[in-house]
């Protein structure tokens, strides 16, 4: 998508989510009023943009109704560092695991490679340049010039015109491709420097990372030689010569203010941090995991080896099913940092057909795509998929309701045997039509079969 966060209004956000995610009008409508809010905030007056905070969303839903996947797509229409996390993997401060404070340097390190990403596509032309130069110098060493104090003989001339239109003619096989498969030697940097274990306690993350950077940077860069394809010396090369052009410093104070402004973070399984009544147990350790996360939820400023970095403006939509717990069992003043609260609805019969023909990303089209790679041509008709969409319905009312992720069960379960005898069986060049008939003759044990247990993903 090419419009940028300012030309997209929250009903032009709304449509771009739209496009692949089905339903769920509530909850697009405030993750999109929440990414337009960070543009105004930004456009707002100076003594203003730091008393403007985000309004924090809290998501409530089944699994697979499409939480995880409305804040990764909004992530992606921003052009945003995002990252997720599972609550339950926290560990309280003190006790052996990951911090809660790691989420926002896994946010840093996310925005420093949309940064680099982004500086070496503006530095491209002028490494492509250099590595087509490292290249020829490769194949045809340079004859240097000596114009200036004028050549020895003229035999030192004509040494160097050969040389240079022959280094020209291989600059034109370079740039066509003919010479990718040929092989040559080239020098590729690294270091000896191997993984570091540290005696004694525990030791943070930021500490680690710190010591490893300083032992990295005291270890000796040793170059070591490799004969590789052309191809692949200038994929290797490229990555070399565009770190050389880039100003990593430039990088890490441009990502920490991506990361401070635009980052979003979703904080998944937030109802299993929840006390459910006891004060004791596990219920204080999910306690104290949310007392964690309070400071950083609310604005504070994290360590990390790139820099420090304040979380007052970060965007933080945490997400749980709350099937054993409620919202109201997290502690108030977390509560308190999740104003928006979205209650997602559970999917119909005809939103699963809606998920399997309407979105761009629909799992029928990424059949279509794996097969078409094969040269075979797979389609559906309508019946086929309205048939799919009412079998996982029912699967899910039966069993344990999964929403959408049921679809990946059945439509496997449908199309393996295809899978399989493609291309030995089903040549390139056939064509697959899928009909209603064969939906439920494919399908007729999970119809049957109400234990439907082999079929819980």
């Amino acid at each position: 998508m090419n419009k940028t966060i300012e030309n997209l209004t929250p009903g032009q956000i709304v449509l771009e989510l739209d496009k692949y995610i089905i339903g769920q009008k509530d909850a697009k409508k405030n993750v999109a009023i929440a990414l337009r809010n960070r543009w105004r905030r930004m456009n707002a007056s100076a003594e203003m943009q730091e008393e403007i905070i985000p309004n924090n969303i809290l998501m409530i839903g089944s699994t697979g109704v499409g939480k995880t996947e409305i804040a990764r797509r909004l992530a992606k229409i921003a052009d945003a560092p995002f990252t997720k996390v599972e609550a339950s993997k926290f560990t309280e401060v003190g006790y052996v695991g990951r911090d809660v404070e790691s989420m926002v340097r896994d946010l840093v390190e996310q925005s420093i490679n949309i940064v680099k990403s982004q500086k070496k596509e503006e530095v491209k032309v002028k490494a492509a340049a250099a590595v087509e130069d490292i290249l020829l110098d490769k194949l045809i060493p340079s004859v240097k010039s000596k114009s200036n104090v004028g050549f020895e003989s003229e035999g030192d001339k004509s040494n160097y015109e050969l040389n240079q239109e022959t280094r020209e003619a291989f600059r034109e096989k370079l740039k066509n491709g003919s010479l990718d498969e040929r092989k040559i030697e080239i020098d590729v940097s690294g270091s000896n420097m191997s993984p570091i274990g540290v005696m004694g306690g525990p030791i943070d993350d930021v500490s680690m990372m710190n010591i490893q950077d300083m032992i990295g940077n005291m270890m000796p860069k040793n170059s070591k030689k490799r004969k590789v394809s052309i191809g692949e010396a200038r994929k290797i090369l490229m990555e070399e010569e565009s770190a050389k052009l880039i100003d990593m410093d430039e990088v890490k104070e441009e990502a920490i203010w991506k990361a401070e402004n635009l980052g979003m973070i979703f904080i998944d399984e937030i109802d299993k941090i929840a006390s459910t009544g006891g004060k004791s147990g596990p219920d204080v350790s999910r306690e104290g995991v949310q007392r964690d996360l309070l400071p950083i939820v609310e604005g504070s400023t994290v360590n990390t080896k790139h820099g420090t970095i304040k979380t007052d403006h970060i965007l933080f939509i945490a997400a749980g099913a709350f099937h054993v717990s409620k919202p109201s069992d997290l502690i108030p003043e977390l509560q308190g940092r999740f104003p928006i609260r979205v209650e997602l609805e559970s999917l119909t019969e005809d939103n699963f057909y809606q998920i399997l023909k309407t979105p761009r990303n629909a799992l029928t089209k990424q059949y279509v795509a794996m097969l078409a790679s094969e040269g075979v041509s797979l389609t559906f008709t309508d019946e086929a998929l309205r048939e799919l969409a009412s079998l996982a319905f029912q699967a899910n009312s039966e069993v344990e309701n999964i929403g959408a992720r049921r679809l990946q069960t059945v439509m496997s379960h449908l199309l393996n045997d295809i899978l399989f005898d493609v291309p030995e069986l089903i040549p390139a060049g056939s064509q697959i039509e899928i009909s209603k008939e064969m939906v439920s003759e494919k399908l007729a044990s999970l119809i049957k079969n109400k234990d439907l247990s082999q079929y819980i993903l």
